[in-house]
């Protein structure tokens, strides 16, 4: 039998405070490559702090972040908290805001390579192949920006595209530096309900070529249709998490039944 990989995430009793409030608590999952973690729970439950903590905008006091088997984070090591590595430490996730967050001065070509290009200025030999460099950095932005469908947008700037575009164009930014885990923050929660489709498909799109991703989302029949594993959090816990036909269409805990009868029942 052949042995099974390590997960690519591993997330250990991380714990987030601010000041006494305590944001969430003891938060464990593992995310295998090329899996989606779907994360659902009502507003204040702690989701988007720990994407914010998983991408090192955030600092916990408690916990670990492990990555392909390297523990990039440990609140017991000083010595995985140097801001100085924090950048790089950041690259192995890709994050796509709620709100686009994209430079409005630049074109969605530019959005898109800005960060590579920035990031191959600091490699070895950088001058003697930066022709090179820049060429691939930007036929890559043009395929990545005709995988989201906007090959015909390539040199229109932010106030130029619907929020679906902007946010197709987020999408393509975030996979530009190639990371391992793709982060999801409500992707669609910005978006009018007719845009909200031609997001969720490019996110569908990207599970089928089994991109590793972690999305907060909203939109239980898509984290029902798209995700491997659904986490419910309630109160800065993880109440309830396995496959989507357990916790979303047979759940086992008492909260997660009452956030779902709630949740569905106002929609």
């Amino acid at each position: 039998m052949a042995e099974k990989e390590n997960p690519i995430l591993e997330v250990k009793n991380l714990s987030k405070s601010f000041g006494k409030v305590e944001v969430f608590s003891d938060i464990c999952f593992a995310i295998e490559k090329g899996s989606a973690m779907a994360v659902i729970g009502s507003s204040g439950s702690g989701k988007t702090t720990l994407l914010r903590c998983l991408n090192f905008l955030e600092t916990p006091e408690h916990g670990q972040i492990v990555v392909k088997g390297n523990c990039l984070f440990d609140a017991d090591d000083s010595s995985t908290q140097q801001e100085k590595d924090i950048r790089h430490k950041r690259l192995h996730f890709g994050l796509v805001f709620q709100s686009f967050n994209l430079f409005p001065q630049y074109s969605a070509f530019r959005n898109v390579t800005l960060a590579s290009e920035l990031l191959a200025k600091e490699q070895p030999g950088y001058s003697s192949n930066r022709g090179r460099l820049i060429k691939e950095i930007q036929e890559r932005a043009e395929y990545l920006l005709g995988q989201v469908g906007l090959s015909d947008k390539l040199n229109n700037y932010p106030h130029e595209l619907s929020g679906g575009q902007q946010q197709r164009v987020a999408i393509a930014r975030a996979l530009a530096v190639n990371p391992d885990i793709l982060c999801f923050d409500e992707p669609t929660s910005a978006l009018d309900p007719e845009l909200t489709g031609e997001v969720l498909k490019v996110i569908k799109s990207l599970a089928d070529l089994n991109t590793t991703m972690l999305i907060v989302t909203h939109e239980m029949s898509f984290a029902r249709d798209v995700a491997d594993t659904v986490a419910f959090m309630d109160a800065g816990s993880i109440v309830e998490q396995g496959p989507p036909s357990q916790v979303i269409s047979n759940p086992k805990q008492a909260r997660t039944r009452q956030f779902l009868e709630r949740y569905l029942g106002n929609n």
